[in-house]
This record gives C-alpha cells, structure tokens and sequence, in this order.
C-alpha cells in the first residue's frame, strides 16, 4: 500500500510557499486500526503529509529538475490536536532555507483555523544519476511521472509568481 496524502494544491508561490489539502476519510485504510471505535489520523501520517508538500512546493520551485526529494530531518514537531474523518487538514509550507541540494520548510497544518500539526522540516533533494550515470533514465522518468502527478494535484490552483523584492 502506497500512502499519497495530499489531495490537491490550492495555493503555490515557487520559492516561497504551498498551500494543500489533505481531507480525511472514513475510507482511509490506516483508521482501521488506529483506532478502532475513536479514528484519527496518526500523527507520522500528519508529518507525512507535510513532508509531501514541501516536495511539492520544492519541486515547483525547481521546475522538477531532481527525481528525489526525501526528509532528512524533522525538528521542532508539536501536535495539538486529532483529525478525524471528515475534517479537512490545510497544510502550509513556507521555505525558510533553499540550496542546490537541501531545503529547510517551515510547515503546518491546520483544521477550521486551529494549528494542529507544525513542524520545521529538512528535505534533501538530488537525482539518481548524480550518484551513478546509469539511472539517468530513471530520473527522466521519475521526473516525467512526477509532473503528470503534480498536474493531477494542483488542476485548479493558479501558481502565483513570488514576488520582486523591492531594491
């Protein structure tokens, strides 16, 4: 089972920040058992979920040029609440630190206002032919996936261009 927990980008500024949408349902298979007869969303999964949009927005900003981006470090983390089935889970990433290969986030998520999730994450993101010349058509097709998923995902947002600092 593969877990995808962003149901769909609403707001994306490339460089700045990304705003999406996680809505938690009764359906979801992990709330079997998580917990029978009181089901909430764990909190990995809420980490899970914030990490997945900060690949979003890290990707946009990159214009989708490595195939991998994962967490390497998660600091800071301060759960306040559950999320139930039925709830809608706003997730907020903010880059604070942005460099070739790594990328520090500010990120929360929230239900009807309330924090109930937050985080500062570090994400390390490369391609698999920097490491061996081999998997440069891996990454073509990662990245190529990638970008058909990410247009699945953000169909009605417009992307938002970041912002001329004033000089």
């Amino acid at each position: 089972m593969r877990f995808a927990l962003i149901d769909r980008i609403v707001e994306l500024t490339p460089g700045e920040r990304i705003v999406a949408i996680k809505t938690l349902t009764l359906s979801e298979e992990y709330l079997w058992d998580h917990f029978p007869n009181f089901p909430v969303m764990p909190g990995v999964l809420m980490l899970q979920a914030m990490t997945e949009a900060a690949s979003w927005l890290i990707r946009a900003t990159d214009d989708f040029a490595q195939s991998i981006t994962v967490l390497r470090e998660a600091m800071n983390i301060k759960f306040a609440q559950f999320v139930e089935p039925g709830q809608e889970l706003r997730i907020t990433a903010e880059i604070a630190n942005h460099g070739p290969n790594e990328t520090t986030v500010k990120a929360k998520g929230g239900v009807e206002g309330r924090t109930i999730v937050s985080a500062k994450l570090v994400l390390k993101h490369y391609n698999l032919a920097d490491r061996s010349p081999d998997y440069t058509q891996v990454d073509l097709s990662l990245r190529a996936e990638l970008v058909r998923h990410f247009r699945n995902l953000n169909r009605t947002v417009q992307v938002r261009q970041p912002q001329a600092e004033a000089g």
